[in-house]
């Protein structure tokens, strides 16, 4: 018998036959003498028809009362997955993130765990029960319902399966697996069979929507091996693990995009130690995420900072940044038709050239770099976002990921 943690997104539950069919795949593994613990988004749609209905009432709603209502999208799905698992003879019962002892910090709309009590699972599972939690949600040290962002259905699986010592944790999604780039675009991509944590985790930061990288990260910390799979068919997916020592001898792993970024230039700063500390710590304060950063050289006293933030958060930035700009003096531009191109790979730390090969392969395509930001394992460049399905295809091919 093995303890088994189990996350089902919302297109995997996304209306009645489709829970009907987790609670069979449930069953089954439950009738093989597991303990189960399952995870459930809200329905594919229903968070964004909230967020649609919540905006059409206030153009910009208070987070608290976000949280409170986009909670009930997992609530929703407990419940149907428990009674449609009771209505085939399972015994199961629903939790939401608070009644499953997942407490969190203060922030709303993307809180952080902080602990979890797993008593009360721990009673019911003893009891043979299947346990059902609303992923992505939580309660604060005051009572209130919080959320976790974007993707955080995944983190409360792998959390929980850390806090109950889970001997496997499954995600369950729309795909089959991690693959070398998006198949969607690069029609070649491979499935990979395994992948280290962090190779993932710049995949997941960089454009993959197949995890969340605070999930990663979590994974990580806590050693939790996970396996991303298809609810909709028993093939095995990608086993996501500690690097080892094979995993090398591939230069690059994947190719990532993401359109969602956003540049930011902020222009004719004062060229003078502390400037770029005050324009970063705004941006900290008001809780938005920086990613690639370059300041040019400055001249005549003055300096240009460059970086990249989520596009949904370009007005929040612009906002922060006024009454630092009215101090240190400037102007800002936004520009949101950019794209991010990755490659990952834990290969790059023993391998060279692969900054050489991407930037020839990109030049050859007439794709122009904006900005480049690299690390131990990847190396991203800014491109328009009008090349950049062509751009991954290109460095796809380049790096022969189409015959790994």
């Amino acid at each position: 018998m093995a303890r088994i943690v189990q996350k089902y997104g919302g297109t995997s539950v996304g209306d009645v036959e489709r829970i009907k069919n987790v609670a069979n795949r449930i069953k089954a593994i439950r009738d093989e003498g597991n303990e189960l613990v399952v995870v459930v988004s809200a329905r594919s749609g229903v968070t964004n028809e909230l967020i649609a209905r919540a905006k059409a009432i206030h153009p910009n709603p208070p987070e608290r009362e976000m949280d409170q209502l986009l909670s009930i999208g997992e609530q929703e799905t407990i419940a149907l997955t428990a009674m449609a698992l009771e209505a085939i003879g399972v015994g199961a019962v629903s939790y939401t993130g608070a009644q499953a002892g997942i407490f969190t910090d203060k922030v709303h709309t993307k809180a952080k765990i902080k602990t979890i009590d797993a008593r009360p699972i721990e009673a019911d599972l003893s009891a043979g029960k299947v346990i059902i939690v609303a992923g992505f949600q939580g309660i604060n040290e005051e009572g209130h319902i919080t959320t976790l962002g974007r993707g955080g259905s995944d983190l409360t699986a792998i959390a929980l399966a850390a806090a109950v010592k889970a001997d496997k944790c499954e995600i369950y999604t729309d795909v089959d697996g991690v693959y070398t780039a998006d198949p969607r675009v690069v029609k070649d991509a491979r499935k990979l069979p395994e992948i280290s944590y962090d190779e993932m985790l710049e995949l997941a930061s960089l454009g993959s929507k197949v995890m969340q990288t605070r999930s990663v990260e979590f994974a990580s910390k806590y050693n939790v091996i996970f396996e991303v799979r298809s609810s909709f068919n028993n093939n095995p997916g990608t086993i996501v693990k500690q690097e080892v020592a094979y995993m090398e001898k591939v230069v690059v792993r994947g190719v990532a995009v993401d359109k969602d970024q956003a540049k930011v230039v902020v222009s004719n700063i004062a060229d003078r130690p502390g400037t770029a500390a005050k324009v970063f710590r705004a941006l900290a304060d008001a809780n938005i995420n920086v990613d690639m950063i370059v300041q040019n050289a400055g001249q005549g006293g003055v300096a240009t900072l460059t970086f990249t933030v989520p596009q949904t958060e370009t007005l929040k930035a612009e906002k922060a940044l006024a009454p630092v700009l009215k101090e240190i003096g400037g102007s800002i531009t936004l520009d949101d038709k950019i794209a991010k191109l990755s490659v990952v790979g834990v290969g790059m730390r023993t391998h060279s050239g692969v900054a050489s090969t991407l930037f020839t392969a990109l030049a050859g395509a007439d794709i122009n770099l904006e900005l480049i930001s690299t690390s131990e394992i990847k190396i991203s460049v800014v491109i328009a976002k009008d090349k950049a399905d062509e751009a991954a295809r290109v460095a796809h091919k380049a790096f022969h990921l189409d015959q790994l």
